[in-house]
């Protein structure tokens, strides 16, 4: 049975949207599972949380620099054959990074140009939008992923687009704020649009018994605010006015929902099945983290993760674990 393949995605970016897929990445591997984490934002934010700059310079200006997901599909892009194998940078034993790549944005305009061509049943038109399904299932299969996560830039272009129809199940990141709420108003119709062009398109398959393609499932099993204001455990006002909308809103633009009848649920978004979590800033145990090149749930005292610090880092563990919990579950359920 193929892992599933779950993509963090809002068209609003500066949401904490990197930070959460690495942390879960993390925590996913803290709990037993096989872990694929696959950077496929052409800003590599996700694969520079990974790895220090050291192996960045290695990997990207070396002279024996392994395949980064802008190298695998650069045989399409000349147009000289078809993806090359992946080649993943192993993290710990069960943990594994397809490792993002700057150049990846010269692969946009390639994307874009061979999508109108799938409607007229050209195969290589399939091979270019198909390609980063294919990568993600060869480097799964390789490191044996009992789950794929999926970074993407905030976007509607071709890349997303091509990474979106790749995905199995969507997490929409959120701040508390209007952009993301308009965020919202352009993702969920985007994605219900790309998901009905797909459909029409993977019937052209030229290649059906030779060329498998993705299904383009795409389903939205909820989301996530981050980086709130607290005060008394508590989001601050200008912060709660915002949150009390994304309910609605995403139901409407995400779900294409009727909220008529679930007027009482905007007034308790704390009720909202569609919430997986209300994550807070953590403030100074970030850049803690970062300088210590790992998840904030693993600070220890050495790192300077001392007094207060403890509990809010046992705290980060148990919200973090929560949160991967419930989105296993709601993966289990829609299966």
């Amino acid at each position: 049975m193929k892992p599933p393949i779950i993509a963090f995605f809002n068209n609003k970016g500066g949401v904490g949207k990197t930070s959460l897929v690495y942390h879960l990445a993390w925590m996913y591997f803290d709990l037993g599972f096989r872990v694929l984490a696959a950077d496929l934002d052409p800003q590599a934010n996700l694969t520079s949380a990974f790895l220090n700059e050291d192996r960045l310079e290695e990997i990207w200006e070396g002279e024996e620099r392994p395949n980064t997901i802008f190298r695998c599909v650069k045989p399409l892009l000349r147009g000289i054959g078809d993806i090359v194998k992946p080649e993943l940078e192993e993290l710990d034993d069960g943990l594994n990074l397809l490792i993002g790549d700057l150049q990846l944005s010269g692969f946009e305009d390639e994307l874009s140009s061979q999508w109108p061509d799938c409607l007229d049943g050209k195969e290589r038109a399939f091979r270019v939008i198909s390609a980063f399904w294919r990568l993600l299932d060869e480097a799964a299969s390789d490191c044996s992923a009992d789950i794929v996560l999926v970074d993407l830039g905030p976007n509607l272009g071709a890349i997303n687009r091509a990474a979106l129809i790749s995905a199995d199940y969507i997490v929409v990141p959120l701040s508390p704020d209007l952009f993301s709420l308009q965020g919202l108003k352009n993702l969920g119709p985007t994605v219900l649009r790309w998901r009905k062009e797909w459909e029409e398109r993977i019937l052209k398959n030229p290649a059906k018994e030779e060329l498998l393609l993705p299904k383009g499932i795409m389903r939205p099993i909820g989301y996530v605010i981050l980086q709130h204001g607290v005060r008394f455990d508590r989001p601050v006002m200008a912060f709660q006015r915002w949150i009390e909308k994304i309910p609605s809103t995403y139901r409407i633009e995400v779900l294409q929902e009727n909220t008529q009848d679930l007027l009482d649920l905007d007034n308790k978004p704390e009720n909202d099945p569609n919430r997986l979590a209300l994550l807070k800033h953590y403030q100074s145990l970030m850049p803690m983290a970062q300088e210590s090149n790992k998840p904030i749930f693993q600070l220890k005292p050495a790192d300077g993760a001392i007094g207060a610090h403890v509990k809010a880092v046992q705290k980060v563990y148990g919200d973090f674990k929560e949160l991967a919990l419930k989105i296993k579950q709601r993966i289990e359920e829609s299966v």
